[in-house]
């Protein structure tokens, strides 16, 4: 009987002595859920200082002045490139359009359409040099945006003033010659000399009678 009441003494202590921590573990959990975990009124040393501060900060002068310095530019910008562009459109305007004109002339036995600032490829013209100026007599035809001058058989009086600027060679063509069962093979490669010319103008004709262009 002694030895149980005994126990029965010590299992209500240690039951007593439970509900006393339990309570205490609990009464602390409480206080520390009732406590806020960062005071934002107080400034946070650390890590997340740098990022508190950077949104406190305020803007430098240095960057004010250039914000205005870029903003500033924008509008002498727009006024350079209208001046740029009112320049270029006083250039076109005072510029004289170049006539509509070509003319057909003949230049060692072959037939060219020629016209006023371009340049073509002729036959080697052995008398002619570099910045020689020549003249084309044999003019067959000219025609303009109104009428049309047709030689019979060449314009009289019309004459195509050109330039020469190269004195050249065509591209190399290959000749290969072949016989069979004979052990023959031949593979010669041969270039054309030509003369580069570039037309300056064509005048004379306007004393030749003229057809007038019909619309088709």
């Amino acid at each position: 009987m002694a030895s149980s009441s005994a126990t029965l003494s010590l299992c209500s202590a240690f039951a007593s002595h439970c509900n006393v921590n339990n309570s205490r573990r609990s009464s602390t959990i409480m206080c520390s859920l009732s406590k806020p975990s960062l005071n934002l009124a107080k400034p946070v040393s650390g890590f997340l200082a740098p990022s508190t501060a950077s949104t406190s900060r305020t803007a430098s002068p240095v960057a004010l002045k250039f914000a205005e310095s870029v903003v500033e530019a924008e509008p002498e910008t727009t006024d350079i490139e209208a001046v740029v562009v009112s320049d270029v459109s006083e250039v076109t305007e005072d510029k004289p359009k170049r006539e509509e004109i070509f003319a057909v002339v003949m230049v060692g036995g072959r037939q060219y359409i020629v016209f006023p600032g371009r340049y073509l490829y002729t036959q080697r013209l052995k008398d002619a040099n570099v910045d020689d100026q020549i003249v084309l007599n044999k003019v067959l035809l000219v025609g303009t945006k109104t009428h049309t001058y047709i030689g019979k058989p060449v314009v009289t009086n019309a004459t195509v003033h050109a330039v020469v600027e190269n004195q050249g060679l065509d591209d190399k063509v290959v000749v290969f010659k072949y016989k069979p069962k004979k052990k023959y093979r031949r593979n010669i490669g041969h270039r054309q000399p030509n003369t580069r010319i570039r037309i300056t103008g064509i005048t004379g004709y306007e004393g030749y009678p003229a057809a007038p262009n019909v619309a088709v």
